[in-house]
């Protein structure tokens, strides 16, 4: 196995993947560490070891786990995907590697003792429950009224995640997410009950390095309802650090990474801003999916991969730049398109337009041409996903509007049936 040192990856799927090729072009080798036996069904399609010297799977055997990892002389450990969010911890605590410990670490998973991690640290948090039946739930809903957010305490990418209007809406989605299996074939041991947040979504991107904090980017989330799905995101567009929105949020960040214990690596969050403040919607201690890496890089220099790969590979110069100025001072926005027709799909007969527009820089069309599309109600059914960047933000927002108005029926030629 020879002396060259590597760097662990833990549940790293899809996307995120490319992190591995991050750190190889670093120096380092990678080694996948999958924590569980079978990889997720969601996953499976996406799936690859090409970037990897090993793809380790742990059977239950921690003390053997170690002990081939040691072989590899590992000088970082990191979570590929909320999955390993805590096993990471554990890995790297064991290892006595940089990490975040694990005194935290079902803070960084469970969205539930997350919130209740902030309220503690005197982080203003929104109100929920931890269910633990129906009638409970009802009450609560009774008391605190109007509409509430139901979902699983372990999941993500809004799997399971249910508004309800009424308290017999929420029991039913809380008898439903009881039954069944998240987005990681694993079945929901709990789920928590929030209040609706009411406001604009950012997403914050962050990444970390000895307790000292770099933005990457940030976004504000657009919504529409179609399909019959309420608050379904349909693109994000950059905030700009003139914005006042902006420091306001980035307050907001640092507290919460300081209060979750955020010392190393990336944090992805979702936050609300309301008529009473900025709010938790839940926060990942790992990579944001979707491709919004190489958009940040498009828009300022850097994303939260390659400043992942600095704070464990080159620490020095993290605290060195962490304050620093960015590269590039350019406009993003991405797009996520929702069909709102079925069939074998024939085209996309208006793609053409899209390509035209001025801040065009890349669109991925999901479903093949003579494959099957259905109607959008989640992540797996989005047929596309379009990028914009242009150094002018109202080139932006007007091609972002364009993109909108595209999106739609006249979008897919479908054959019905």
């Amino acid at each position: 196995m020879g002396n060259q040192a590597s760097v662990v990856i833990v549940d790293v799927y899809g996307a995120v993947n490319r992190m591995a090729l991050a750190f190889r072009d670093a120096g380092y080798d990678c080694v996948r560490v999958q924590s569980t036996p079978q990889v997720p069904p969601s996953y499976e399609s996406g799936d690859t070891f090409d970037a990897y010297r090993d793809n380790i799977v742990y059977r239950g055997d921690f003390a053997d786990l170690l002990a081939r990892l040691k072989a590899y002389h590992p000088i970082a450990v990191v979570a590929g995907s909320e999955l390993g969010v805590e096993f990471t911890d554990r890995i790297a605590e064991e290892l006595a590697l940089p990490g975040n410990g694990t005194a935290l670490s079902q803070a960084r998973r469970d969205k539930y003792v997350q919130i209740e991690t902030l309220r503690a640290a005197g982080v203003p948090a929104t109100r929920q429950l931890l269910v633990t039946d129906a009638d409970q739930l009802v009450r609560w809903h009774e008391e605190i009224g109007g509409r509430v957010v139901v979902k699983p305490i372990r999941s993500a990418r809004n799997d399971g995640v249910t508004f309800c209007d009424t308290p017999a809406e929420s029991a039913a989605a809380y008898r439903h997410l009881l039954t069944r299996k998240n987005v990681f074939d694993v079945r929901n041991e709990g789920v928590v009950a929030q209040e609706y947040l009411r406001g604009t979504e950012f997403i914050v991107n962050t990444v970390s390095c000895r307790g000292r904090h770099r933005l990457t980017d940030m976004w504000r989330y657009t919504k529409i309802t179609v399909n019959g799905i309420r608050d379904r995101i349909n693109g994000m567009l950059s905030v700009p650090d003139d914005d006042p929105r902006h420091a306001v949020l980035l307050d907001y960040t640092y507290a919460v990474l300081d209060a979750l214990g955020i010392q190393y690596g990336p944090l992805h969050l979702e936050i609300m801003i309301t008529s009473d403040g900025p709010r938790l919607v839940e926060a990942g201690a790992r990579l944001c999916g979707a491709d919004v890496a190489r958009y940040a890089v498009l828009m300022s220099g850097e994303s939260q991969m390659d400043r992942t790969v600095q704070a464990y590979v080159a620490p020095e110069r993290f605290l060195a730049e962490y304050q620093g100025p960015y590269a590039k001072n350019n406009s993003a926005a991405m797009g996520f398109l929702a069909s709102p027709v079925e069939g074998i799909l024939r085209g996309y007969p208006l793609a053409h337009l899209v390509e035209e527009l001025e801040s065009f820089a890349g669109m991925k069309l999901r479903i093949p041409i003579g494959e099957r599309i259905v109607r959008t109600v989640d992540d797996d059914t989005e047929p596309a996903a379009v990028g914009l960047v242009h150094p002018d933000p109202s080139v932006v927002e007007q091609d972002f509007a364009t993109l909108c108005y595209l999106d739609g029926f006249g979008f897919y030629d479908v054959q019905p049936g």
